[in-house]
């Protein structure tokens, strides 16, 4: 009888196998940010785990989106106005507010307190209530709040899934109050979880 392969691991909805290539092994757990267009300021967000048959299953969403004010790229850096294109761990989380029951360790800090207004004018306050902190330029494994840049301060840094203030970022990914808490309370150490972000037609590559 011929040889047989084994067949290739299923990829996430929408996602290309140079990027699929770059989700860890181990992770069954997996966040899709896909936005509509390289320079467009809003995205979708759908929680994903893989099943025992390897199936990648959504599990929570489609959640509307805000990314950067300039889109997206694949060479962030800091004030660029551009969130950064890729797979990365999230393994960390904080904010203003208690601990919603997440399962992620969770660091309760008034640092997370925040004023200002945003670029259509909204006010920011609240916008750090919760937030999940992306491992672009960072120590994993330390509070979101920790500002060592491992790739120099030139590459941005701070990137994270926060409160949605209605409007465009500086770099993070923000979704509604209660989508993000119901994404703490999903995302599971255990899954070692991924965020896969980017526009949608860079993510099907």
């Amino acid at each position: 009888a011929p040889a047989t392969t084994p067949a290739p691991a299923p990829r996430l909805p929408g996602i290309g196998p140079a990027t699929q290539d770059l989700v860890p092994a181990g992770t069954t757990q997996a966040l899709v940010v896909s936005g509509s267009a390289a320079d467009s300021s809003t995205s979708t967000a759908t929680l994903y785990e893989r099943g025992p048959d390897r199936h990648w299953i959504p599990t929570a969403g489609p959640w509307p989106a805000h990314n950067a004010l300039n889109g997206w790229t694949a060479d962030h850096s800091a004030g660029d106005l551009r969130t950064p294109i890729g797979v990365f761990r999230i393994g960390d989380a904080g904010g203003r507010l208690p601990d919603p029951g997440a399962l992620l360790p969770y660091d309760q800090n008034e640092e997370f307190a925040i004023s200002g207004t945003g670029f259509g004018g909204e006010p920011l306050e609240g916008s750090f209530d919760h937030v999940i902190a992306i491992d672009y330029n960072r120590v994993p494994g330390r509070t979101p709040l920790d500002k060592e840049r491992p790739l120099g301060e030139e590459k941005g840094g701070g990137v994270w899934i926060h409160v949605d203030h209605g409007g465009p970022t500086q770099a993070c990914v923000a979704l509604e109050r209660e989508e993000l808490r119901a994404l703490l309370r999903a995302l599971d150490p255990a899954k070692d979880p991924v965020v896969v972000m980017g526009p949608a037609p860079e993510l099907a590559h």
